[in-house]
């Protein structure tokens, strides 16, 4: 595993084709049980940061994309809803790539995404596609689902990669970059102890919308990112959430 920083351990790794998952743990001492955030980049024609991280990690997230292309050739800044994770270092990923918009759905740009920077935002309406050469990502919106009415994904068609932020969080510091074992338990288990979900009563048609997609690859914002049928996944999150 590629550390970009010895001293956070953050670090970055392919997941699938030109898509890196970068991550930074945090041990046990800082947050109980140890944690992680984890970024997602597509390595493009016109190259996409998903997730910023909070501002105190934008140094090394910043490092991290350093090392696989220069960040100033960055178009697209996108994330799931507004929360410090997802974009607090927006403005900081805006001043150091200067050709870079933000990318988010229609509702979170009107609602915060446009007050919070001065650059135009590109807003995408649920089931629009955006080119970034080789791959293509897909924008779906899940008001929500797991909370924030603007929240929404990113697939990348390509590949089968599904960015589904804070869908199938999992505790830990240690996690491996990508794994085909089971997530759902623990991510369950976490869930349940710290109860962040909104239970919307549309999390079972929302989800279903994602599964149908048929996703290969769930690039998760917290723990490992997972390989194998995504949709499959998806629909057990669903029986779950009604158990």
């Amino acid at each position: 595993m590629p550390i970009t920083n010895k001293e956070s351990g953050t670090n970055i790794v392919e997941i699938a084709k030109r898509i890196y998952r970068i991550n930074t743990p945090v041990p046990p001492s800082t947050i109980s049980g140890g944690f992680s955030f984890n970024q997602y980049f597509i390595a493009d024609k016109e190259p996409l940061l998903f997730h910023t991280g909070p501002k105190k990690l934008f140094k090394l997230v910043h490092d991290a994309v350093g090392s696989v292309m220069p960040v100033e050739n960055l178009r697209y800044i996108a994330f799931s809803h507004v929360e410090a994770d997802e974009c607090g270092s927006l403005n900081d990923w805006l001043d150091a790539a200067p050709n870079a918009v933000p990318l988010c759905g229609k509702v979170g740009a009107m609602v915060s995404v446009s007050d919070m920077t001065d650059r135009p935002v590109r807003a995408m309406a649920d089931g629009e596609e955006v080119s970034l050469g080789t791959c293509r990502v897909k924008w779906f919106d899940t008001p929500h689902l797991p909370h924030s009415w603007e929240c929404g994904y990113l697939m990348e068609m390509e590949s089968r990669t599904l960015f589904c932020g804070d869908l199938f969080t999992q505790g830990g510091h240690e996690n491996p970059a990508i794994t085909e074992e089971d997530i759902l338990a623990p991510s369950e288990m976490f869930r349940r102890q710290m109860d962040y979900y909104s239970h919307t009563k549309n999390a079972r048609p929302l989800l279903e919308k994602l599964a149908a997609e048929n996703p290969t690859t769930l690039a998760c914002m917290h723990g490992s990112a997972w390989k194998g049928d995504g949709g499959n996944l998806l629909r057990a999150l669903a029986d779950s959430l009604e158990a």
